[in-house]
């Protein structure tokens, strides 16, 4: 396996090309280092989200743990604003933890900036979000970008204007170029014509329209790139010509939105009839999407597919869409302001429900397809998904708002693998809110006992399977009914109902040996092995793992082989075959990591570190066990009952023979190791490290090691900076900097400020 990047934060390589702004940008960085929420406030289209990014990239490095962009013009749903916090995070809901909790106990020791981009339609929900944040974990800032306040408490509010309008008198020209709105306009249109320059005898008219455009970036960027084809005089024209129709030739009590919606309709209406299809057809997608998406929902006999590329290409070189490369994937996705007009410009056309349906069925059909193949290609089915999942929650909730149940039902429960992988918890707030009505199938009902029983949920697994084994015995189908038996038969044995869960399993076994159906097999197979390992039979939980194992294998099924691997290992551990143990587990992370699975490769790291435990290697035992509780942190999982003894077991005997101190020392190391470096460590491609030793050999557990935030205040210390010095230079409070030099005098068994700059001044040497 590869050694992974170890990320630090999210944001874009390039935040933009164009630096203006600059009394805009010290003044963001002296309001963050002053107050926890800042807010970037001003009309769309005016560069809120440029300026954003300049300020992150700029001052990231003042935060240990980085600044992290997080996209909410794609959600649509106030629900999802902390599932967007955590997919930016890289964090998963795959618990019964909800977002706002995960937040609260990830976030809780971070020191990160987050940025909340595109605020505006989704208020109530992120200034709750935000709030809770604050409140809970004193080291994160938040920048955020709204046409209005959040009206947190705290919330410090920073105007964004239009850039500063070059005068109306005549200066030098290199004055002139100087100018933000000017720069702006020369940089686009040099980009768009390969040949622009600002000139004495285009200096006038280039000045004339940014200040037609009240110096809105946006704006101003539609109007350069008409230089490709239009001279700068031909381009002020018909803007003033647009203006003064609007106006009757005074346009001094022009709104600076309508300013905007002008330029964007000057722009639209220089499109060709069929760009302006397809740019109109594009707002019905909530998020990215690819060529393939296009050529299936916006295309019709009145715009063939084969023309999409063209129309996509023609439309980035006027800067009305936007491009992006995600995992090598080419995808395309329009600007917020733009993606407004181009909604209205489509109810105006009497094309929007036709076309939200053609969106309905496409996202529809994908899904089906991927819950009828997509776990014998799970890995590009689900990266296929990952991309494309704010569609799907947009179709999802379009189609939930106007009553169309059986396309919400379908596709809620055909993600079952995105949900079981990715967003348990999601996936339960959807499952939930549509079987509050009628529904048809019985595999909507064991899609939600699967999720339940995922989060340790036993009696929320029972009642909904119980209704799907009703429904299956009505209706059929005899898969969905043995399926649904085995997955109520590893609920009932999560109550320690096991006559229940043997009746319901011979049940299940009788059904599925009359199907040669794959997941019925598996299924049973599944909990056979599951609840042979609650009754401590390990012999027969080892049967029944391997022959799923083989099974799964053969059909190519990864996300069942990593269970029954899992399964496997777990038997073997609990019997002391420590060496089937390792191979078994071993591969399981391999698959486990594949996938992306979290909650598989958490119990997996935790397995491992037991199995070292007992194989006497108590330094990786304890690193791996810390990595364990932190990957535990950032899924919100509990720790399985039958993991409960192992890992209580392997803790004992790894602090044994390494001595509390030293235990303590290497169970932090692991928890500071980042999720790829705990999975490479467990797999043995890291070395485990020597923990650091601590100033005196009698140092109580835990003293000696110092966090990176830590040690950074530590050095300011040794520079003779008062805490109120230190977290100006730090961007964190001085209650924080109090907080940490108390950590660091009793990490290091000292009691003054000098003894600390002594002891950095001799680890530096």
């Amino acid at each position: 396996m590869a050694k992974p990047a170890q990320r630090s934060d999210n944001l874009p390589a390039e935040a933009t090309s164009f630096v203006g702004r600059r009394s805009e940008l010290a003044e963001a960085r002296t309001k963050l280092a002053a107050a926890r929420l800042v807010s970037l406030v001003g009309p769309g289209g005016v560069g809120k989200t440029r300026l954003a990014l300049r300020i992150a990239t700029a001052g990231r490095r003042a935060f240990t743990d980085g600044a992290w962009l997080v996209e909410l013009a794609d959600v649509h749903d106030p629900a999802l604003v902390g599932n967007a916090v955590m997919a930016a995070l890289d964090l998963r809901d795959q618990a019964a933890t909800g977002p706002a909790t995960l937040l609260r106990s990830y976030l809780r020791d971070r020191e990160l900036l987050l940025v909340l981009d595109n605020c505006e339609h989704l208020l109530d929900a992120t200034a709750r979000l935000v709030d809770d944040v604050l409140r809970a974990a004193s080291g994160v800032r938040v920048l955020a970008t709204s046409r209005e306040p959040l009206s947190v408490a705290g919330e410090h509010v920073l105007p964004v204007p239009p850039l500063e309008l070059p005068p109306h008198r005549t200066e030098p020209l290199a004055d002139t170029s100087r100018n933000d709105a000017v720069r702006l306009f020369v940089e686009r249109a040099v980009a768009a014509s390969g040949s622009f320059q600002l000139t004495e005898a285009n200096r006038a008219v280039v000045v004339d329209v940014c200040r037609r455009l009240d110096g809105l970036p946006l704006a101003i960027e539609l109007a350069a790139v008409r230089t490709r084809t239009l001279s700068v005089d031909q381009i002020r024209d018909r803007l003033s010509d647009r203006f003064d129709l609007l106006t009757g030739g005074s346009r001094a009590a022009l709104p600076r939105h309508q300013t905007l919606r002008t330029a964007i309709e000057w722009s639209y209406d220089l499109l060709t009839p069929a760009e302006r299809t397809m740019l109109t057809r594009l707002s019905a997608f909530a998020g990215r999407y690819t060529l393939d998406d296009v050529e299936a929902v916006c295309c019709s006999d009145d715009l063939p597919p084969a023309r999409a590329l063209d129309l996509l290409s023609s439309l980035l070189d006027k800067s009305l869409l936007g491009r992006e490369d995600v995992a090598g994937v080419t995808c395309y996705r329009l600007p917020e302001t733009m993606r407004e007009y181009a909604r209205l410009k489509l109810h105006e056309s009497g094309d929007a429900e036709t076309v939200q349906l053609r969106c309905a069925d496409y996202y529809l059909s994908r899904c089906l397809q991927f819950a009828a193949t997509g776990r014998y290609q799970l890995v590009p089915s689900l990266a296929w998904l990952d991309l494309e999942i704010d569609n799907i929650r947009g179709v999802l909730r379009a189609c939930v708002a106007r009553g169309d149940r059986p396309r919400a039902v379908g596709m809620a429960t055909a993600l079952i693998w995105y949900w079981v992988t990715r967003a348990t918890a999601e996936g339960v707030r959807w499952l939930d809110e549509l079987l509050a009505g009628p529904v048809a199938s019985p595999w909507t009902y064991f899609a939600r006992g699967f999720l339940a029983v995922l989060q340790n949920d036993p009696e929320a697994a029972t009642r909904t399977l119980d209704r799907g084994v009703g429904l299956a015995r009505a209706v059929g189908p005899p898969e969905a009914l043995a399926q649904t038996l085995a997955m109520a038969s590893i609920a009932a044995a999560m109550r320690d109902d096991r006559a229940s869960a043997q009746r319901l399993l011979d049940e299940a076994r009788a059904i599925a040996g009359g199907l040669n159906d794959l997941g019925a097999t598996l299924m049973t197979h599944q909990a056979q092995a599951l609840n042979g390992l609650a009754d401590g039979d390990l012999d027969a939980a080892a049967r029944a793992a391997a022959e799923g194992a083989r099974v799964s294998r053969e059909a190519g099924d990864l996300y069942s082989l990593g269970m029954m691997l899992m399964n496997q290992g777990y038997a073997a551990l609990r019997s002391g075959a420590l060496h089937d143990a390792d191979g078994w587990l071993t591969e399981g992370l391999r698959i486990a990591y594949q996938i992306d699975d979290r909650v598989a490769q958490c119990y997996l790291v935790g397995a491992l570190g037991c199995g070292a435990a007992a194989d006497r290697q108590p330094r990786l035992a304890a690193e791996l066990l810390g990595a364990m509780e932190q990957l535990r942190t950032e899924i919100g999982a509990s720790v399985h009952p039958s993991m409960a003894t192992p890992l209580a077991q392997a803790t004992r005997t790894a602090t044994a023979a390494l001595g509390a101190a030293r235990f303590a020392a290497a169970h932090d190391a692991g928890r500071q190791l980042g999720r790829d470096a705990a999975v490479r460590l467990a797999l043995r491609e890291l070395a485990a490290a020597e923990p650091a030793p601590g100033p005196d050999p009698g140092v109580e557990p835990g003293q000696g090691i110092l966090s990176r935030r830590e040690t950074d205040v530590a050095r300011l210390v040794t520079d003779g900076l008062g805490n109120r010095e230190i977290g100006t230079r730090l961007f964190i409070s001085e209650r924080t900097v109090e907080s940490h030099v108390r950590n660091i005098l009793t990490k290091l068994g000292f009691t003054s400020r000098a003894q600390v700059a002594g002891w950095m001044a001799a680890r530096d040497r």
